[in-house]
């Protein structure tokens, strides 16, 4: 973990091959500051080991809460990581490995026959106005952990988005069809409400209550908007964030789940899921005293 740390911090370390693959994490990280005009100034780790142990675990689940310092010409902020690791041990409690629990971003979707005319759904007025300050400030409590008032699922991103936009006071409708609107009532959901693609299928056609404009670049968006991502560029979107900060280029930080992050930069060029055929949809949340 130390050497990880160091390397973060452009301290050169020696390596094993078990911590190359982390390495790597540390030199995407390091890449992306850099074109962006950044460097990482400071990095620590908080261990969070589970509260009990079985005295003969073979293998244990713990958690590490990383805290990276930016800075960015005059500016100064801080980018924290929530990663969920593996340590395997042999019978005699010697260590054997210690891993990163890997989770992609990609949810494995229970009906794939949406289209764009059901989740326009009814044109009936909903009133909307729009709490910014209220939906970062829930962002930014739960970004590392779970309400529970909310279910939870493996892929949280969608989910955790949902809630964000919830707590900023977005009226919901459509219940009690899952395929339509965008809504949780009675222990169910609209597919909009936990799903990436049919989320952004939401945000692209709604025209009355929670409603979006799509934007041209990053830029444009303000804290309480939306990023939808395709990673593959198959027209398939995978993951959601919420925007929640800007940085010195005006560009957006936001938080996520299911690999939990909080002010991370925009792009996700430091991902395990980036390719170069990333497509992107950048949504501005749009109320009553806004005209798109």
């Amino acid at each position: 973990m130390n050497e990880k740390l160091q390397f973060l911090v452009n301290k050169s370390v020696n390596h094993n091959r078990q911590q190359s693959s982390e390495l790597e994490w540390c030199e995407k990280k390091k890449e992306l500051a850099a074109k962006r005009k950044a460097e990482i100034v400071k990095a620590t780790c908080l261990i969070k080991w589970p509260k009990q142990i079985e005295d003969e675990a073979t293998v244990v689940d713990y958690l590490c809460d990383y805290r990276l310092l930016y800075k960015q010409g005059d500016f100064l902020y801080i980018e924290e990581i929530g990663e969920e690791r593996v340590a395997k041990f042999s019978n005699k409690g010697h260590l054997i490995s210690d891993e990163v629990k890997l989770k992609d971003c990609f949810h494995k979707d229970e009906e794939d026959d949406w289209s764009n005319e059901e989740w326009h759904g009814k044109d009936e007025r909903v009133s909307f106005q729009y709490d910014r300050l209220k939906s970062v400030q829930y962002a930014e409590r739960w970004w590392n952990s779970r309400n529970p008032n909310y279910p939870y699922f493996d892929v949280n991103c969608t989910n955790y988005v949902s809630q964000c936009l919830r707590a900023g006071d977005a009226p919901m409708r459509g219940y009690p069809n899952r395929s339509s609107g965008w809504w949780l009532a009675n222990n169910n959901w609209s597919y909009s409400w936990s799903v990436a693609h049919a989320l952004m299928l939401y945000l692209s056609t709604s025209k009355t209550g929670l409603r979006a404009e799509e934007v041209s670049s990053p830029e444009l968006l303000k804290p309480g908007d939306v990023i939808c991502y395709d990673f593959q560029g198959d027209g398939r979107f995978d993951h959601s964030t919420f925007v929640v900060a800007k940085d010195k280029s005006d560009m957006p930080l936001v938080n996520a789940q299911t690999s939990n992050s909080r002010m991370r930069y925009w792009s996700y060029e430091d991902s395990t899921a980036y390719t170069e055929n990333i497509q992107y949809k950048f949504f501005h949340i749009i109320d009553d005293n806004e005209d798109s």
